[in-house]
């Protein structure tokens, strides 16, 4: 890195130590400013924009206690924090440096000092403070940004931070108007259905229906009937109903793990999207609805059609928009906001916790990390948790595809607040119902005689 178009400010008593430094760093293109005392190195950051101070800790011949370099760092701190500053120390003030540093000076020298080293510490310094300060600009464009959507569009809540979710939240709000279908994809507990919510809140229907049809918790005997409604004698029981497309019309139907979806319901889905047409179960009576779909799945669907299982004239139908939420470990920029967003009033997140909760790397997502919230509120016996109550793993444990790894207590927490219902603890933990078995089985988790199981 060049040292060319930089400010530097030497504050020291000896002219001959602020010569010597312009005569140094002027040689590789640096400005150099000085100032003998401290009050004129203050009058000098007031009106000259510097990028670095190098000061002494003494400003007086008699002088030998080191108090007036430290009250002028002290000083500097609280008028220029994002002024990096480096110490001037002989022997005799090394330990008062050391505690400096510790402070927030960047760097102490000894006299008599190195070139070479004083140029490498002056170089990486000024390099730390140009990113820093780029840091910043992006930083607030991005606040900027994301107060200027807010302002345009109903962004229903969502708490986010990073770069990549802003341009999601952004799309989202653009294709709201266009009365297309949007498939959502991403992994279990990433923010779907915020997203679909931000769709619908911003579409021409946002004041008629949005209703929500989750797949995955539906036996495949049902889904038609919760999606197209029946009629008297359509099966055992059966009594006339509407289904989510003709309650929904109008308006909006999302449609949560769609991967889920039985081929007969595939077949179905494809021509109500086609033509508005369907028929109740057990009715040869055509009906007609005009239902904006949001549809989700975090499975792959391309893999799904390769393998028959999934049909491609209906995925090509429903993505004509696709909307992909990363998981929160590719977006860690997410984590700290969104946690602060989910602590109970009172509560505040001590700094070894937002360490902790930095390294781990969430294979639940957004919802595995609400649900160690909720639980470190509960458990935490002072309002700043501390890393201890977030009970989080040392490091972050393996993952497939489809099944996050989670320790038994997890497990054992979602069955109990889901009251066996394995569908419903499945899709608290971010895990699918077939891969929550897995887990229980390899665990040795048994429900109880009595226990729910379905759902």
């Amino acid at each position: 890195m060049s040292l060319a178009h930089h400010t530097v400010l030497v504050v020291d008593d000896n002219e001959a130590v602020r010569t010597a430094f312009d005569v140094l760093l002027s040689l590789h293109g640096v400005t150099v400013l000085t100032a003998a005392n401290p009050s004129e190195a203050l009058a000098t950051l007031a009106r000259e924009s510097v990028d670095l101070v190098i000061q002494d800790m003494n400003f007086r011949r008699e002088a030998t206690s080191g108090e007036e370099g430290v009250a002028l760092f002290r000083e500097i701190r609280t008028r220029h924090p994002d002024v990096p500053v480096i110490l001037l120390t002989a022997w005799t003030h090394l330990e008062t440096a050391v505690e400096l540093v510790k402070a927030g000076a960047a760097d102490y020298i000894a006299k008599p000092w190195d070139d070479a080293r004083l140029l490498t510490t002056v170089r990486n310094l000024l390099e730390l403070r140009r990113a820093q300060t780029e840091s910043r600009v992006m930083q607030r464009q991005r606040s900027e940004a994301r107060a200027a959507l807010a302002q345009d569009f109903d962004l229903c809540g969502i708490v986010y931070d990073s770069d990549v979710m802003h341009t999601l939240v952004s799309m989202a709000t653009h294709v709201a108007h266009a009365d297309v279908p949007v498939l959502i994809t991403g992994p279990n507990g990433a923010g779907k259905e915020v997203i679909a919510n931000i769709i619908h809140a911003n579409s021409s229907v946002r004041d008629k229906p949005f209703l929500k049809v989750n797949l995955g918790a539906l036996p495949n005997e049902l889904m038609e009937a919760e999606l197209f409604g029946t009629e008297a004698g359509a099966f055992t029981g059966a009594r006339p109903r509407v289904g989510r497309f003709e309650a929904a019309d109008d308006g909006t139907l999302f449609l949560d793990e769609l991967g889920n979806l039985s081929a007969t319901g595939q077949a179905k889905l494809l021509r109500v999207l086609q033509t508005g047409e369907f028929e109740r179960l057990g009715s040869s009576v055509t009906r007609r609805t005009h239902v904006r779909v949001v549809a989700a799945t975090n499975a792959n669907l391309r893999q799904a059609i390769r393998e028959g299982r999934f049909r491609e004239d209906l995925f090509y139908r429903l993505n004509v928009i696709e909307l992909e939420v990363p998981a929160l470990a590719d977006r860690k920029d997410d984590i700290l906001p969104l946690a602060r967003a989910f602590l109970q009033p009172g509560f505040s997140l001590a700094p070894d916790a937002e360490r902790a909760l930095l390294q781990y790397n969430w294979p639940g997502n957004v919802r595995e990390l609400q649900n160690a919230i909720k639980r470190a509120c509960l458990l935490s016996t002072t309002p700043t948790i501390g890393a201890a109550a977030l009970n989080l793993p040392a490091s972050a444990p393996s993952q497939t595809a489809d099944e996050p790894v989670l320790d038994r207590a997890s497990i054992e927490e979602a069955l109990e607040r889901a009251r066996g219902v394995v569908a419903h603890a499945a899709r608290d933990l971010g895990l699918s119902r077939q891969a929550l078995y897995r887990r229980m089985e390899k665990l040795g988790l048994k429900l109880e005689p009595g226990r729910a199981q379905g759902g």
